[in-house]
Protein backbone atom coordinates (compact mmCIF):
# COMPACT_ATOMS: atom_id res chain seq x y z
CA UNK A 1 0.00 0.00 0.00
CA UNK A 2 2.57 2.48 1.01
CA UNK A 3 5.34 3.48 -1.56
CA UNK A 4 9.19 5.29 -1.45
CA UNK A 5 7.87 8.77 -1.84
CA UNK A 6 4.61 10.90 -1.26
CA UNK A 7 4.56 14.50 -2.14
CA UNK A 8 2.35 17.06 -0.32
CA UNK A 9 1.27 20.18 -1.96
CA UNK A 10 2.46 23.86 -1.38
CA UNK A 11 0.63 26.26 -2.79
CA UNK A 12 3.13 28.90 -2.25
CA UNK A 13 5.59 27.11 -4.12
CA UNK A 14 6.11 28.41 -7.53
CA UNK A 15 4.57 25.99 -9.74
CA UNK A 16 0.44 25.67 -9.22
CA UNK A 17 -0.83 23.11 -7.45
CA UNK A 18 -1.92 20.57 -10.14
CA UNK A 19 1.44 20.89 -11.92
CA UNK A 20 3.03 19.46 -8.57
CA UNK A 21 1.13 17.09 -8.64
CA UNK A 22 1.23 16.02 -12.15
CA UNK A 23 5.04 16.15 -11.58
CA UNK A 24 4.80 14.45 -8.81
CA UNK A 25 2.78 11.26 -10.25
CA UNK A 26 5.14 10.90 -13.42
CA UNK A 27 8.12 11.13 -11.54
CA UNK A 28 6.47 7.92 -9.42
CA UNK A 29 5.18 9.27 -6.12
CA UNK A 30 2.45 6.95 -4.95
CA UNK A 31 0.31 9.29 -3.94
CA UNK A 32 -0.22 13.04 -3.35
CA UNK A 33 -1.28 15.24 -0.72
CA UNK A 34 -3.33 18.11 -1.30
CA UNK A 35 -2.83 20.71 1.60
CA UNK A 36 -3.38 24.21 2.18
CA UNK A 37 -4.24 25.68 5.59
CA UNK A 38 -5.59 29.32 3.55
CA UNK A 39 -7.96 28.15 0.89
CA UNK A 40 -11.77 27.51 1.83
CA UNK A 41 -13.41 23.93 1.37
CA UNK A 42 -15.01 25.17 -2.08
CA UNK A 43 -11.88 26.18 -3.65
CA UNK A 44 -10.38 22.81 -1.98
CA UNK A 45 -13.26 20.65 -3.52
CA UNK A 46 -12.57 22.17 -7.31
CA UNK A 47 -9.52 21.82 -6.67
CA UNK A 48 -9.21 18.07 -5.27
CA UNK A 49 -11.54 17.11 -8.24
CA UNK A 50 -9.26 18.14 -10.72
CA UNK A 51 -6.54 16.88 -9.30
CA UNK A 52 -8.29 13.30 -8.43
CA UNK A 53 -9.22 13.57 -12.73
CA UNK A 54 -5.50 13.98 -12.62
CA UNK A 55 -4.01 11.57 -10.75
CA UNK A 56 -6.31 8.28 -10.85
CA UNK A 57 -5.30 7.40 -14.30
CA UNK A 58 -1.93 7.61 -13.41
CA UNK A 59 -2.45 4.99 -10.62
CA UNK A 60 -1.64 7.68 -8.13
CA UNK A 61 -3.76 8.28 -5.01
CA UNK A 62 -4.78 12.12 -3.53
CA UNK A 63 -5.18 12.64 -0.36
CA UNK A 64 -6.63 15.57 1.57
CA UNK A 65 -4.83 17.38 4.36
CA UNK A 66 -7.18 18.16 7.44
CA UNK A 67 -10.30 18.62 5.64
CA UNK A 68 -12.72 15.65 5.90
CA UNK A 69 -15.44 17.48 3.77
CA UNK A 70 -13.40 17.88 1.00
CA UNK A 71 -12.28 14.32 1.09
CA UNK A 72 -15.31 13.40 0.62
CA UNK A 73 -16.62 15.28 -1.75
CA UNK A 74 -14.13 15.78 -4.19
CA UNK A 75 -14.06 11.62 -3.77
CA UNK A 76 -10.36 11.70 -2.47
CA UNK A 77 -8.94 8.46 -2.15
CA UNK A 78 -7.78 9.42 1.29
CA UNK A 79 -7.74 12.11 4.38
CA UNK A 80 -4.38 12.71 6.82
CA UNK A 81 -5.61 14.21 9.98
CA UNK A 82 -2.91 15.81 12.40
CA UNK A 83 -3.23 15.16 16.47
CA UNK A 84 -5.68 18.32 16.58
CA UNK A 85 -7.95 17.79 13.75
CA UNK A 86 -10.34 15.39 15.30
CA UNK A 87 -11.25 12.01 16.64
CA UNK A 88 -9.45 9.56 13.98
CA UNK A 89 -12.18 6.80 14.53
CA UNK A 90 -14.56 9.37 13.77
CA UNK A 91 -13.10 10.29 10.56
CA UNK A 92 -12.86 6.72 10.04
CA UNK A 93 -16.45 6.32 9.90
CA UNK A 94 -17.35 9.27 7.64
CA UNK A 95 -14.41 7.86 5.31
CA UNK A 96 -15.92 4.28 5.14
CA UNK A 97 -13.62 1.51 4.45
CA UNK A 98 -12.31 2.35 1.14
CA UNK A 99 -10.09 4.99 1.78
CA UNK A 100 -7.14 5.72 3.23
CA UNK A 101 -6.83 7.37 6.43
CA UNK A 102 -3.17 9.28 7.95
CA UNK A 103 -2.62 10.48 11.45
CA UNK A 104 0.75 12.50 12.68
CA UNK A 105 2.71 10.99 15.13
CA UNK A 106 4.93 13.26 16.27
CA UNK A 107 6.20 11.54 19.88
CA UNK A 108 6.20 8.00 20.97
CA UNK A 109 3.30 8.53 23.04
CA UNK A 110 1.33 9.31 20.35
CA UNK A 111 2.87 6.75 18.69
CA UNK A 112 1.25 4.34 21.32
CA UNK A 113 -2.22 5.41 21.27
CA UNK A 114 -2.72 5.04 17.22
CA UNK A 115 -6.00 3.12 16.63
CA UNK A 116 -6.62 -0.13 14.44
CA UNK A 117 -8.41 2.25 11.98
CA UNK A 118 -5.44 4.19 11.00
CA UNK A 119 -3.83 2.83 7.78
CA UNK A 120 -0.30 4.70 8.33
CA UNK A 121 1.38 7.70 10.51
CA UNK A 122 3.13 10.13 9.56
CA UNK A 123 6.40 10.29 11.56
CA UNK A 124 8.02 13.27 12.30
CA UNK A 125 8.92 15.97 12.02
CA UNK A 126 12.44 14.23 11.36
CA UNK A 127 14.08 18.06 10.80
CA UNK A 128 12.35 21.23 11.31
CA UNK A 129 10.68 22.67 8.25
CA UNK A 130 9.48 26.03 7.08
CA UNK A 131 7.03 24.62 5.04
CA UNK A 132 4.94 24.04 8.22
CA UNK A 133 6.02 26.37 10.52
CA UNK A 134 3.81 24.98 13.54
CA UNK A 135 5.34 21.88 13.72
CA UNK A 136 6.41 19.90 16.83
CA UNK A 137 9.82 19.83 17.80
CA UNK A 138 11.74 17.62 15.40
CA UNK A 139 12.50 13.25 16.16
CA UNK A 140 15.60 12.64 14.77
CA UNK A 141 16.09 9.96 13.32
CA UNK A 142 16.88 7.80 16.34
CA UNK A 143 12.83 9.68 17.53
CA UNK A 144 11.67 8.03 13.75
CA UNK A 145 12.96 4.64 14.69
CA UNK A 146 10.84 4.80 17.86
CA UNK A 147 7.96 6.06 16.56
CA UNK A 148 8.33 3.14 13.91
CA UNK A 149 9.03 0.82 16.39
CA UNK A 150 5.72 1.69 18.58
CA UNK A 151 3.28 2.54 15.74
CA UNK A 152 1.87 -0.75 14.89
CA UNK A 153 0.94 0.37 11.46
CA UNK A 154 3.30 1.42 8.12
CA UNK A 155 5.04 5.20 9.03
CA UNK A 156 6.26 7.77 6.30
CA UNK A 157 8.56 9.69 7.69
CA UNK A 158 8.58 13.48 7.23
CA UNK A 159 10.20 16.74 8.01
CA UNK A 160 13.53 18.61 6.05
CA UNK A 161 13.58 15.06 4.14
CA UNK A 162 15.08 15.16 0.86
CA UNK A 163 17.96 13.08 -1.74
CA UNK A 164 20.53 11.68 0.47
CA UNK A 165 18.02 10.54 3.14
CA UNK A 166 16.70 7.43 1.89
CA UNK A 167 18.80 4.95 3.12
CA UNK A 168 18.83 6.13 6.85
CA UNK A 169 15.00 6.76 6.62
CA UNK A 170 14.81 3.24 5.53
CA UNK A 171 16.93 1.96 8.09
CA UNK A 172 15.06 3.37 10.99
CA UNK A 173 12.00 1.42 9.72
CA UNK A 174 9.93 3.64 8.04
CA UNK A 175 7.55 2.29 5.16
CA UNK A 176 8.25 5.50 2.93
CA UNK A 177 9.27 9.41 3.02
CA UNK A 178 7.29 12.36 2.32
CA UNK A 179 8.29 15.63 1.19
CA UNK A 180 7.61 18.93 0.22
CA UNK A 181 10.31 21.28 -1.21
CA UNK A 182 12.39 18.48 -1.78
CA UNK A 183 10.44 17.99 -4.93
CA UNK A 184 7.70 21.31 -5.23
CA UNK A 185 10.35 23.84 -4.95
CA UNK A 186 13.13 21.68 -7.44
CA UNK A 187 14.13 23.00 -10.37
CA UNK A 188 12.98 20.17 -11.89
CA UNK A 189 10.33 18.58 -9.51
CA UNK A 190 9.03 15.09 -12.14
CA UNK A 191 13.20 14.58 -11.85
CA UNK A 192 13.61 14.93 -8.56
CA UNK A 193 10.68 12.83 -7.52
CA UNK A 194 12.30 10.63 -9.51
CA UNK A 195 15.54 10.73 -8.00
CA UNK A 196 13.97 9.94 -4.70
CA UNK A 197 12.41 7.13 -5.56
CA UNK A 198 15.41 5.55 -7.45
CA UNK A 199 17.40 6.32 -4.29
CA UNK A 200 14.80 4.52 -1.89
CA UNK A 201 14.71 1.52 -4.09
CA UNK A 202 18.85 1.32 -4.15
CA UNK A 203 18.77 1.99 -0.20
Amino acid sequence: MIGPVYVITDPAAPLPVIEQARAAARGGAWAVQLRDKGASDAELVALARALVAELRPLGVKLIVNDRLEVALAAGADGLHIGQGDGDPVAARARLGAGRLLGLSVETVAQASRVPGCVDHVGAGPVRATATKPDHAAPTGLDGLAAIVARAGVPAVAIGGLGPGDAAAVKAAGAAGMAVVSAVVRAAAPEDATRALVAEWRQA
